[in-house]
């Protein structure tokens, strides 16, 4: 199971980089010509919030320095992308809905496994008390 979680988490590291890089590093104006009527800075900061959500699915684990940030980031990636869908029927474009709710699915998947499923990260042992002599 836990390399499943692992495969799921980079998997979804890799997608939300693609997006959110996506979002975040082209100009305004050529944003704006995708929108469909969301705002861009709306698109700006959900693409800066993806980056970081990537990072978070997948460092805090591996470093197990501070891996409670790694079930919290993909649960708000989760939130983020049932957000997303709503954002997708309403702007009149739901042939894309399925990458939303799969990554919806897969985030909350780990949020899961991570937290309180069998893929749970115990942190790094302190070397405070080991530096001592």
């Amino acid at each position: 199971m836990r390399i499943a979680v692992w495969i799921v988490s980079g998997l979804l590291a890799l997608y939300f980089l693609m997006v959110g890089f996506g979002k975040a590093l082209p100009p305004m104006e050529a944003l704006e010509a995708m929108t469909n009527g969301i705002p861009v800075m709306a698109l700006k900061i959900a693409g800066i919030a993806e980056i970081i959500g990537a990072v978070g699915l997948i460092v805090p684990a591996a470093t197990r320095i501070l891996p409670i940030l790694t079930p919290i980031a993909a649960a708000l990636l989760s939130l983020t992308m049932l957000a997303a869908t709503i954002a997708n029927f309403a702007t009149g474009t739901p042939a894309i809905t399925w990458q939303t709710i799969l990554a919806c699915l897969g985030s909350a998947f780990v949020a899961w496994a991570r937290y309180a499923g069998p893929a749970q990260i115990t942190p790094r042992a302190s070397s405070a008390g080991a530096a001592t002599s």
